[in-house]
């Protein structure tokens, strides 16, 4: 009785318009915190999955993927439409141009032939963010949101980075650095497509 008193005591107290803050859900990923859930273009998505990348036996990030709904198969997930969203938080100090290169060759070591054309000037755009960034520090965070009519946008540590990258095969090129044929980490795909455990 008095946790309900107190609990409409506090709703009174707060201004008219204004709501508690419900704080996010996180999953663990290394280390890292993966939220379970994210909006794009103003649609709630969900963690399809997650997991960490290594390189030998270091950490170089966690990341997780979002989407509208849930799958455990790669292709469908590359296809499906609507908002989705690529989430990394870098788990070392990596030097921005490696880091780049990796995603690019990983992009191009995955990329349907069909795609190549309309996919390279995406490709490149994406590889010059990195460039410039020069060192993606641990702790930072790199998203890559879909957003339908408008394209990809990168982000860094939250802040949108350069121009929306509007063509879908760069996207599809994108998930497939992880969920591809030749994927960067076995392990790491089934995790992204929720078939093992941690």
């Amino acid at each position: 009785m008095r946790r309900v008193f107190l609990t409409t005591l506090l709703a009174l107290a707060l201004p008219l318009g204004v709501q508690a803050q419900t704080p996010a859900q996180t999953v663990d990923a290394g280390g890292a915190k993966i939220e379970t859930s994210a909006e794009v273009a103003g649609q709630k998505l969900v963690l399809n999955g997650y997991g960490v990348r290594y390189r030998a036996i270091f950490k170089v990030y966690g990341m997780g993927i979002y989407l509208k709904a849930k799958s455990d198969n790669p292709a469908a997930v590359i296809k499906m439409d609507g908002p989705k969203r690529v989430s990394i938080k870098m788990l070392r100090d990596v030097d921005g141009k490696d880091l780049g290169k990796a995603f690019t060759d990983g992009m191009q070591k995955n990329m349907l032939p069909e795609e190549r054309a309309k996919a390279i000037a995406g490709i490149f755009k994406f590889g010059q963010v990195f460039q410039d960034l020069k060192r993606a520090p641990s702790g930072s965070a790199i998203g890559v949101d879909w957003i339908p009519g408008t394209g990809a946008q990168i982000f860094m540590d939250g802040k949108p980075v350069g121009e929306a990258i509007p063509e879908p095969e760069f996207y599809s090129a994108l998930l497939r650095i992880w969920l591809g044929e030749d994927p960067a980490d076995e392990k790491l795909k089934n995790q992204l497509l929720g078939k093992s455990g941690r």
